[in-house]
């Protein structure tokens, strides 16, 4: 798989972060283009997950610039960065789970209502025009993502590969240009993961939406990613095409297995 030639949409330039004497990351740089899938891949305790904060504005750098769709900034917090495009899933399934599959991705149109909290109580006139439109859009993604059967179960009671699915498609409720995931796939069997991985290929090329995701499992990475970037305790070690990786001495060492 070629990388895409699209603009740069999001650039992280010489990031680093610290919690007290712990170095998470150190000028670490990569950028993501405009209809990719660019993955970060690393040991566990590399900074992934904390790059990933580090975009959507959880994490403050102390040092480095983040940049999107040419905006520069050293501070974002994660408000902002939804309303910009920047969507989320979770290492850890983040979803509210006494409410049902329908009403949870309706929460990922949060950002997209505009009636005020009267409209809302009331529910007349335009918010209740609103909220119809924003339930169609929200059905769509549950067709999308084949869940229709469970869209009226409690979260709660789902098992977890389906669980990590409406999480995707809270996510895609944001209509997000860049979607972040964070391991999308742990703790899945190989039959969940290959349904996952197709839905992710399908939200890139039918939506057209940029993402970036963390992965340990090699063979995916390796199949749907476009480039990738390696961490290794806070450090980029490697970045390119999978080819360019696979044959990289330097992470083979650190990560993939021993050269020799």
């Amino acid at each position: 798989m070629s990388p895409p030639a699209g603009h740069v949409m999001l650039s992280v330039d010489n990031i680093a972060l610290s919690f007290g004497g712990v170095r998470a990351l150190s000028d670490v740089s990569f950028d993501v283009r405009e209809g990719e899938i660019r993955a970060i891949i690393g040991p566990n305790g590399a900074g992934k997950s904390s790059m990933l904060n580090v975009i959507n504005g959880v994490y403050h750098p102390q040092q480095g610039d983040v940049s999107f769709r040419g905006e520069m900034r050293r501070r974002m917090d994660p408000h902002r960065a939804a309303a910009q495009g920047i969507a989320r899933t979770f290492q850890n399934i983040a979803l509210f789970k006494g409410m049902t599959v329908l009403d949870n991705i309706m929460t990922g149109r949060n950002l997209k209502m505009r009636c005020n909290l009267l409209e809302q109580a009331i529910y007349i006139g335009r918010n209740r025009r609103e909220e119809i439109a924003h339930r169609e859009k929200v059905e769509e993604i549950i067709d999308f993502l084949q869940i229709e059967h469970i869209r009226k179960t409690p979260v709660g009671r789902l098992p977890y590969g389906l669980q990590k699915r409406v999480e995707l498609a809270r996510a895609l409720a944001a209509e997000p240009t860049l979607l972040l995931l964070d391991e999308p796939m742990a703790g899945m069997n190989v039959e969940e993961k290959q349904d996952m991985c197709r839905f992710i290929l399908d939200v890139n090329d039918e939506f057209g939406t940029t993402i970036v995701l963390i992965e340990h499992d090699m063979g995916v990475v390796m199949d749907i990613c476009d480039r990738i970037v390696v961490l290794d305790y806070g450090r980029k070690i490697g970045d390119g095409t999978p080819d360019e990786i696979r044959s990289n001495k330097v992470v083979i060492d650190a990560y993939l297995g021993v050269s020799h």
